[in-house]
């Protein structure tokens, strides 16, 4: 069973005295409430059943015609979510080593959501508005501020931040308050060779001759043109001085 703090056993010792409920269940909903990050729950219980609770809105229990129930579970969620924003119901996990279980700072408490994609792996803590996201034995710290999140996924590339779903929508974490740690900017690529450097300068263009070029016929004109063009694309003759030539190699035609 989750182990509470000596507050958050009170609590719940009084929560399930006034709802008829044994302790155990009385926590299970709890957990249920905090992994939702307060707002939201899906829970199974033997003494209220399976359904799903969502502050302001729908109450969902499997006996769907006993509103007996519904008010129950909605009353008792209620009262756990408010618990869980004003007193520490869990003990703080100790802070572990890089490769441990409990990898996040230790006062941030237990999270409601954790995850692993690839090199990096994730925390959320909604009582404290926290995301601990760890990379390569590095761990930054987010403010997650009002954002309620449900999701959190890896963008592909070779941008390793990461994006999450919350009540306003997808998310990037390089967009979320920075607390602590190097962040998540992005990491080069190196699935591709860097082209040469070149420290070529091409010369100075040659100056133009007035009987640069000879009368010539129509296929030897095309492909002075060519290398008219080539020469002006490796920079040796100016754009001016192509179309000039270009006027004067068409009017032999």
């Amino acid at each position: 069973m989750q182990q509470l703090t000596p507050a958050g056993e009170n609590i719940i010792s009084d929560i399930s005295r006034r709802y008829n409920l044994s302790f155990d269940s009385a926590v299970r909903m709890l957990v249920s409430v905090n992994m939702g990050g307060g707002s939201m729950a899906q829970f199974s219980c033997p003494e209220l059943g399976s359904g799903q609770w969502m502050r302001g809105g729908m109450t969902m229990v499997g006996d769907m015609f006993n509103c007996g129930l519904k008010n129950t579970v909605n009353n008792l969620c209620g009262e756990l979510a408010n618990a869980l924003a004003s007193t520490q119901m869990f003990p703080p996990a100790a802070q572990g080593k890089s490769g441990g279980n409990n990898w996040w700072p230790g006062d941030l408490g237990s999270p409601s959501s954790s995850g692993s994609q690839n090199n990096i792996r994730y925390a959320f803590f909604p009582q404290t508005q926290r995301l601990v996201v760890e990379r390569d034995g590095q761990v930054t710290v987010f403010n997650t501020l009002n954002h309620q999140i449900s999701g959190v996924s890896q963008q592909q590339g070779g941008n390793t931040s990461l994006t999450f779903s919350s009540q306003f929508g997808t998310i990037s974490t390089l967009g979320l308050p920075l607390i602590s740690g190097p962040g998540l900017l992005p990491v080069p690529s190196n699935n591709f060779a860097e082209p040469p450097v070149s420290h070529f300068q091409p010369p100075l263009s040659p100056p133009v001759q007035q009987n640069y070029l000879p009368s010539q016929g129509s296929s030897d004109v095309m492909s002075l043109l060519e290398k008219l063009g080539q020469l002006r694309d490796s920079g040796i003759l100016t754009d001016n001085e192509f179309v000039a030539k270009k006027t004067e190699l068409l009017n032999r035609l």
